[in-house]
């Protein structure tokens, strides 16, 4: 009996035709959505900082953390806020700021905020969809003369313990303001965002990859205006108004 020794194939070229367009297309497609999953972080981000300064109102208004006990209530860190960190308070017995054993319940911001790491100035920041976030608040210089300068969350969250005997209690009750920057810039995210108490978020196009992870983050007054250099009390270094940033670069506001 005869049997078809023949078997169905492909041939060597048309393998390589199928590669090529799937090299094309992959070529085409994946610029797009490196572009679209930036674009997603970006708005993230945006979104997230917002979210923050929403929990900032509700906080202070709480009166939640009061170290000099005057009835007005202060801004807070983002372990603080996420009910993971030991929150600041009036200690009576020294009539001064302390560091209580009390935690905020229910929390203003999600647990995750409460997962803080050390960036490369060994401050506390927070990772979210590649982005990193990071939150000042101000010290307590009374001088109108002098530059008002800020704290840093500490690395294990909350308020690090040797800032809380000149921790700012007046100026923190009017005074904050975060960054996110990305993880990786040009893969995770492009632009820098800035939002503080005015409710206003600006941006950096970080063109110039400035910021970019742990070890590149912006300092407290990056995005404020150098009227008075590193004062946390100066307006936005925005172009549009006739500022200058302190850290030389363009910022924007970003729109609704």
């Amino acid at each position: 009996m005869n049997r078809n020794q023949s078997k169905a194939g492909f041939t060597l070229i048309e393998l390589m035709i199928v590669v090529a367009i799937i090299a094309i297309i992959a070529a085409v497609a994946i610029p797009r959505l490196m572009t679209a999953r930036i674009s997603a972080n970006e708005n993230a981000a945006i979104a997230t900082l917002r979210s923050i300064a929403a929990a900032q109102q509700q906080v202070q208004a709480s009166s939640a953390v009061d170290t000099d006990a005057d009835g007005g209530g202060e801004y807070c860190f983002f372990g603080e806020l996420a009910g993971t960190a030991n929150l600041r308070e009036f200690d009576q017995a020294t009539l001064s700021p302390a560091i209580s054993a009390n935690r905020l319940t229910p929390a203003y911001l999600a647990t995750a905020f409460g997962n803080i790491q050390a960036d490369g100035s060994g401050d506390g920041c927070v990772e979210r969809q590649g982005y990193l976030f990071k939150v000042f608040l101000p010290d307590d210089n009374v001088d109108p003369a002098a530059a008002t300068g800020a704290y840093s969350e500490a690395a294990a969250g909350g308020t690090n313990a040797g800032d809380i005997g000149a921790w700012g209690s007046s100026n923190a009750e009017v005074m904050w303001c975060a960054y996110a920057w990305p993880i990786t810039a040009g893969r995770t995210g492009n632009r820098v965002f800035f939002i503080n108490h005015e409710g206003d978020v600006i941006s950096f196009d970080n063109k110039s990859q400035a910021y970019t992870g742990l070890a590149s983050n912006p300092t407290f007054d990056a995005a404020l205006s150098d009227v008075v250099a590193a004062d946390f009390a100066q307006p936005l270094g925005l172009a549009a108004l006739g500022n200058t940033s302190n850290d030389g670069n363009l910022w924007t506001v970003v729109g609704n």
